[in-house]
C-alpha cells in the first residue's frame, strides 16, 4: 500500500474515533460523576441518529435545516437523558452498580421497541452535510471534507469542556461531587441538580455522536448495543472518569479498526477487545485512570450470609422437586420444552449468580462459558462421534478450563474493570467460534446435535435435565455454605482483612470463576442437546446481559433467586413473543418495575412475604 493511501486511511480512523470520542466522553462523564454504568448511552446516540433524520425532513431545506436537526436532535437526547436521571436513576444512586446497570437495560428494551415502531425495521440513510459535501486531495487521493470537519471537531470539544469543567464554577461542583461526593454534600452542593445536569450533558454528547453519524452511515436498530459496548471499551482504556484519556483511546480504536480490516482481517472483529484486554493486564486502571478500590473492598453487590435452609424450608423444595418430576404426566410438550429450558438457564443463572452474590466479582462475559460448554459437548459429537453423556461430562470441563484460564487474568482486577475485561475475552471467543468455520461452522453453527435415543424423548430429556440441573444447584448450595463459601464471603466483603488472617484471596477468587464456568458450560451442554444446534450467538454480549438480568430479577440475597429469575424471565420472553410484536417493551417495563419497586428481586419480595405469615402464625 502506497505512502497515500496510508495517510488517507490514517485520517479515516481519525474522523471515526473522533465520532466515538463525543459518545464516549458523554458516558466518561456521567460515570465519573454519577458512577453508574449507563447502558442506555448508546440508546441516545441512536435516538440522535434517528431523530437528526426524521427532522431533516420536517425543517426547510438547505444548510440551516439539516444543522438545526442536528442541534436539536442532540438537545433531545440531552433532555431524555434528565427524564432518566429524575425517573429512575435518582432513585438508584445508593444502590449496588448493577441495579442501575439493570434498570438502564430496561430502558434499553424499552427504546428499541419505540424506535421500531416509529421509524420501522430498515436500515435509513440521511443526506450529506450541507457545505461539507466536495473532497480535498491528500498525496493525491481523495478524501471527504467532511471526515476532515469530524476530525477538528474531536479536539474543539475536548477543549471546551475541559473549559466547562475547569473554568466554570458548576465544573468545579460536578470535579468536587467527583472527588469527594461526601465532602461536596456537606458544603451543601446539590448533588441531584448536579447529576441532572451530568445526565443532560452526557446524552447530548451522545445524540450529538449519533447526528454527526447520518452522513458517513446507515442508521440501524443494533446501533445501540455496537455503540455502548464500543464506548465502554473506549472508556475503560483511557481510564474511567478521564476525559483525556477517553479522547487518546477513541483515536486509538478509531486507526486500529482503520488499519485493522487491512492488516489483520481475520481479527479486525475483536481487535479493539485484544487491545483493552492488553491495556487492563498492564494496566488495570485504564491508561489514565485512577487506582480503583482495591477488589473485594468496593461496596458489595450482595450481603446476604446465605444460611444453610431450616427444616421447613427444605420441606418445601422438597416437595416442589417432587412436583416437578411429575409434571410429565400431565404436561403436552410445549409446556415441558418451556421447563427444560427454564432449568438450563436457571443453572446458568445461578453460576453467575455464585459468582457476583457469593464471590463479589462482575462479569459482563459469563456466556463465554456457557458457549464453550455447548461447543465443548457439540464437538464432541460431531467430531469424536462421542455418546450423550461423555459429551455432557466434556462440557462443563471444557467450560472450567477456559475460565481457570480466563479467571487467572481477571481476577486480580474489581468493580467495572473486571467486568470488561471479562466482555474482551468472551468477545474474543466469540470471534473465534464465529470465524473458524472449518471446526465449528462459523455462523451456520453445529447441526444434528441430538439425544440419544432412551433421551429422545421430552419427558425423557425434561427428566435428565432436572436430575442435573438440580443436582448442580444443590451442590452449589451445599458448597456455598462449607468453609469455601465461607472464606469466598470473607474475601467478598474485606479482601484486605481476608488477606490479613491469611485468606488466599486470590487463589479463592480464581477456584470461584473456574467453579461458576464449569456449571455454565454443563448448562450449555444440555442446551445444545435441548435444541440440537450450536450457535455462536450462545457466546455473544446478549446472552451475558440475560444471565445478569435473570440474576437481578430473581434477587441476589437468595440462592433460590436464580431459578426464580429465570422462570419469570423466560416466561415473560416467551409468552410475551407470542402474543405481541412488542416483546421488548413489556420486558423492559418489567424490568424497571423490578428494579424500582422491589430491588431486592422476586425472591426477596417471596422471602418478606414468607417471614411476615411465619411471624403472623406464631404470635399467641
Amino acid at each position: 500500500m502506497s505512502m497515500a493511501h496510508l495517510v488517507v486511511q490514517l485520517l479515516s480512523g481519525l474522523a471515526a474515533g473522533s465520532v466515538l470520542f463525543l459518545i464516549a466522553s458523554g458516558l466518561s462523564i456521567i460515570f465519573g460523576v454519577t458512577r453508574i454504568v449507563n447502558f442506555a448511552h448508546g440508546s441516545f446516540t441512536m435516538l440522535g441518529a434517528y431523530l437528526t433524520i426524521d427532522l431533516i425532513g420536517r425543517l426547510p431545506d438547505g444548510g440551516f435545516g439539516f444543522w438545526a436537526a442536528v442541534g436539536l436532535a442532540a438537545l433531545v437526547a440531552g433532555g431524555l437523558g434528565v427524564l432518566l436521571e429524575r425517573l429512575v436513576l435518582r432513585r438508584l444512586y445508593r444502590s449496588p452498580e448493577l441495579f442501575p446497570l439493570l434498570a438502564t437495560f430496561g430502558v434499553v428494551l424499552i427504546v428499541q421497541d419505540a424506535a421500531l415502531a416509529l421509524w420501522g425495521p430498515e436500515d435509513l440513510l440521511g443526506p450529506r452535510a450541507p457545505g461539507l459535501t466536495g473532497t480535498v486531495l491528500v498525496l493525491g487521493l481523495r478524501f471527504p471534507v467532511y471526515d476532515l470537519f469530524l476530525i477538528a471537531l474531536g479536539p474543539v470539544v475536548l477543549g471546551l469542556l475541559r473549559l466547562v469543567f475547569h473554568g466554570t464554577g458548576w465544573g468545579t461542583r460536578v470535579r468536587a461531587a467527583t472527588e469527594d461526593p461526601e465532602m461536596a454534600a456537606a458544603l451543601g452542593i446539590d448533588q441531584h441538580r448536579l447529576f441532572t445536569g451530568v445526565l443532560f450533558l452526557g446524552s447530548a454528547l451522545a445524540g450529538l455522536g449519533g447526528a454527526l453519524q447520518v452522513p458517513r452511515e446507515a442508521i440501524t436498530l443494533q446501533m445501540d448495543m455496537a455503540t455502548v459496548i464500543e464506548a465502554f471499551v473506549v472508556v475503560v482504556i483511557g481510564g474511567m472518569g478521564s476525559l483525556g484519556g477517553a479522547f487518546v483511546a477513541a483515536l486509538l480504536i478509531g486507526v486500529l479498526q482503520a488499519f485493522g480490516i487491512l492488516a489483520f482481517p481475520r481479527i479486525a472483529l475483536v481487535l479493539v477487545f485484544l487491545v483493552m484486554a492488553v491495556v487492563l493486564m498492564l494496566r488495570p486502571n485504564g491508561l489514565f485512570g485512577r487506582a480503583e478500590p482495591a477488589a473485594g473492598s468496593h461496596q458489595a453487590l450482595s450481603q446476604g450470609s446465605f444460611a444453610p435452609p431450616g427444616p421447613l424450608a427444605r420441606l418445601v423444595g422438597g416437595i416442589a422437586l417432587g412436583l416437578l418430576a411429575l409434571v410429565p404426566l400431565a404436561a403436552n410438550d410445549y409446556s415441558l420444552i418451556v421447563l427444560t429450558e427454564i432449568f438450563i438457564l436457571a443453572l446458568f443463572a445461578a453460576s453467575l449468580h455464585f459468582l457476583l452474590a457469593v464471590g463479589g466479582m462482575v462479569s459482563f462475559g459469563h456466556a463465554a462459558f456457557f458457549g464453550l460448554g455447548a461447543y465443548g459437548a457439540a464437538l464432541a459429537v460431531t467430531g469424536l462421534d462421542a455418546a450423550m453423556l461423555p459429551a455432557l461430562a466434556l462440557a462443563p470441563l471444557a467450560a472450567g478450563l477456559g475460565a481457570a484460564l480466563v479467571g487467572a487474568l481477571c481476577v486480580r482486577l474489581g468493580g467495572v474493570y473486571l467486568a470488561m475485561l471479562t466482555l474482551a475475552f468472551a468477545q474474543i471467543l466469540w470471534s473465534i467460534v464465529f470465524q473458524w468455520s472449518s471446526v465449528t461452522g462459523g455462523d451456520n453453527g453445529l447441526l444434528g446435535i441430538w439425544p440419544e435415543p432412551w433421551a429422545s424423548g421430552r419427558a425423557a430429556y425434561y427428566w435428565l435435565t432436572l436430575v442435573l440441573c438440580a443436582g448442580a444447584m444443590l451442590g452449589l448450595r451445599r458448597l456455598v455454605a462449607a468453609p469455601f463459601g465461607y472464606a469466598l464471603r470473607a474475601s467478598r466483603d474485606s479482601a484486605l482483612r481476608a488477606a490479613a488472617v491469611g485468606l488466599p484471596v486470590d487463589r479463592l477468587r480464581w477456584l470461584a470463576f473456574a467453579l461458576a464456568g464449569a456449571l455454565a458450560g454443563l448448562a450449555g451442554g444440555l442446551q445444545a442437546f435441548a435444541k440440537g444446534s450450536v450457535f455462536p450467538a450462545l457466546l455473544a454480549v446478549p446472552t451475558s446481559v440475560d444471565g445478569l438480568v435473570m440474576v437481578l430479577l430473581g434477587g441476589l440475597e437468595a440462592l433460590s433467586g436464580p431459578l426464580v429469575g429465570a422462570a419469570v424471565f423466560h416466561g415473560l420472553e416467551t409468552e410475551a413473543m407470542r402474543g405481541t410484536g412488542h416483546w421488548r417493551l413489556l420486558l423492559g417495563a418489567v424490568i424497571l418495575a423490578m428494579v424500582l419497586v422491589c430491588p431486592s428481586g422476586l425472591s426477596g419480595v417471596v422471602g418478606r412475604v414468607a417471614a411476615r405469615l411465619t411471624g403472623s402464625a406464631r404470635r399467641p
